[in-house]
This record gives structure tokens, C-alpha cells and sequence, in this order.
């Protein structure tokens, strides 16, 4: 073999070997789904078989649907290392009913020693619509000074979790934007030392994240719905974090920068979302958190929602 085709094959070797290591360092990554929903149209033990299958160590699950609130207590009960039972807030009794209802629909689940979270409140969320044009979910705006969301913050409050507001910023226009951004800050400020995630990143870009991290050290954000696997498939102006398969440059930057300030989610909702986005999904994150520092991958990957719900260390 001669130099020049010798020094390649020893490149293209040191590749494989590089390769192979960050590999490895990703599959050994542990991770805990901040936010998933179950829905009746598949098994809780199906997502106990998928979340094997993807080496996701726990998830901080709500039902939803026609899964109830005892099937929810039952499954967190039988897997209490594995599944964090979370208080479901959406559905009718919070969209539809008054607020005295809705108060006591969280008061029914919070008798249930097994809950230990909350799971999203719906703030701002824009009507969803299948391909064919019909609604699969509608909107729901309820500003964040509502008397719904000012019951559920305070469930949240007293019991001490993080509570996960869902405001679709980028689907708001205009001065609603704002007004809703101000109201969202202005609840922030009333409750300093209290976490607040918004998931799916509030659909924001990073000159927004990185402004809302500089004045608010309580803000931080679940990374649900950010990928192009979910992305590719969703005709949403979800936030989109990645270049090909690594974290785009801004992002990278301010994880580094910040990474006390992100979560790793996936808010699986639907059945779909759990059989078919939710592997690959688990992938594409293993991959560009290899990328990061050791201490700021375990951070994103698990070490937050450790710090931020109580949890155990995840293994």
C-alpha cells in the first residue's frame, strides 16, 4: 500500500474508531421524557415497551383522552422508577366548563399520592388541523390571567412543581403577541423563585429565548416538537433547533451558554407520536447531545428534570 493510500485508510480508521466512541457515549446517555401524554388509543405498557426500546430511563406522563385518571395512578403505581404520574389540566373541564369545575377536576387528581407532576397548561394553543382540513384540536386561548390558569398555577404552587405553560407564540400575531408575552412575564416576576418551562420551546427563536433567559432566571424550555422528524410531518411554525442532524449554531450556542435552562421533552400526544416519531426522535437527540460536553448533555438530558420535579438519578 502506498503512503498516501496507507494515511488514508488510517483517517478513514481514526473516523470509524471517533465515530464509533461518540456512539457509544450517546447510547449510554440517560434520558428522562419531561412531558409525554398517553392517549386511549395506545397501551400504557406498549409505552413502557417503546420507552425500553429507546433507553428513556423515565417520563413524566399525563393522560389524556379516554385514558383516566385511575388508569394514570395504576401505571405510575406499578412503574414508580420508571413513569411520573403528571395532573392533567386539558379537556373539557378546563376548555369547556366553569372554573369552579375545572378546580375541583384538579382537586379529584390531586388526592393521589401517585401524582407527583403537573402536566401542561394550555395557554395560547392554535386550532390543529389534519391533512384533509379537519380539526383534530381546537384553539384555545385563555390568556395567562385567566381564572383557569390562575387555578392551575396555584395547584402547581402548592405542591411545588414546575409549572408548564403552553403558549404558541409564533401563532399569535401581533398585538396578542405582545400582550400575551407581557402578561407571560408579568407572571414570571410574580413568582421569582418558581420554575416555569414552556414547552415546545413557546415556538420562539433564540433572540427571544436568550432575552427571556437574561431577564427571568426562573424561565426554562422543554425541547418537544423541535426536530425534523416532527417538523418535516406538521404543517406548525414549531421552533426548529436543528441542522441536518446536529443542533443549529445559535442553539448549540446558547445550550452552552445556558443549560441549566433546557429540558429534553418529547410530548408524545397522540398514538402516531409514540409509534412512529418517538424513536427516531430519541435518536436524532442522542446524536447531537454527544456533540455537547459530558456536563451539559447529562444537564439537558436528565439532570434538569432531576433538579427541577425531585427526581431520582436516572440510570
Amino acid at each position: 500500500m502506498t503512503p498516501r493510500f496507507a494515511s488514508a485508510a488510517a483517517a478513514l480508521c481514526m473516523v470509524a474508531v471517533l465515530a464509533a466512541g461518540v456512539a457509544l457515549a450517546a447510547d449510554r446517555l440517560p434520558i428522562i421524557d419531561a412531558h409525554s401524554q398517553a392517549e386511549d388509543a395506545i397501551a400504557l405498557e406498549r409505552i413502557l415497551e417503546l420507552m425500553n426500546e429507546a433507553g428513556v430511563s423515565r417520563t413524566i406522563l399525563a393522560a389524556r383522552r379516554k385514558t383516566t385518571i385511575h388508569d394514570m395512578v395504576q401505571f405510575a403505581r406499578a412503574y414508580p422508577d420508571r413513569i411520573t404520574a403528571a395532573v392533567r389540566s386539558k379537556g373539557g373541564a378546563y376548555q369547556d366548563k366553569t372554573p369552579q369545575a375545572f378546580r375541583q377536576f384538579l382537586a379529584k387528581q390531586l388526592k393521589f399520592k401517585e401524582f407527583t407532576a403537573m402536566a401542561e397548561t394550555l395557554i395560547y394553543h392554535a386550532e390543529k388541523t389534519n391533512r384533509q382540513g379537519k380539526t383534530i384540536a381546537p384553539q384555545v386561548a385563555f390568556p395567562p390571567r385567566h381564572e383557569k390558569v390562575t387555578i392551575a398555577l396555584k395547584a402547581a404552587l402548592d405542591k411545588g412543581w414546575p409549572f408548564i405553560p403552553h403558549i404558541e407564540f409564533a401563532s399569535l400575531g401581533g398585538a396578542e403577541r405582545d400582550r400575551y408575552m407581557r402578561e407571560f412575564e408579568r407572571m414570571l416576576r410574580a413568582y421569582p423563585r418558581h420554575p416555569f418551562l414552556l414547552i415546545h420551546m413557546g415556538q420562539l427563536g433564540p433572540d427571544d429565548v436568550e432575552r427571556l433567559i437574561a431577564a427571568h432566571p426562573n424561565i426554562h424550555f422543554i425541547t418537544a416538537h423541535t426536530t425534523p422528524v416532527t417538523l418535516s410531518r406538521s404543517r406548525e411554525p414549531w421552533t426548529a433547533m436543528f441542522e441536518g442532524r446536529s443542533l443549529a449554531p445559535p442553539w448549540r450556542a446558547l445550550i452552552l451558554t445556558h443549560p441549566d435552562r433546557f429540558v429534553l421533552g418529547f410530548d408524545n400526544v397522540w398514538a402516531n407520536h409514540w409509534e412512529t416519531f418517538y424513536l427516531p426522535q430519541v435518536r436524532l437527540w442522542r446524536e447531537a447531545l454527544a456533540e455537547l460536553p459530558d456536563a451539559v448533555a447529562h444537564a439537558v438530558a436528565h439532570g434538569n428534570a432531576e433538579r427541577l420535579w425531585g427526581l431520582p438519578p436516572a440510570r
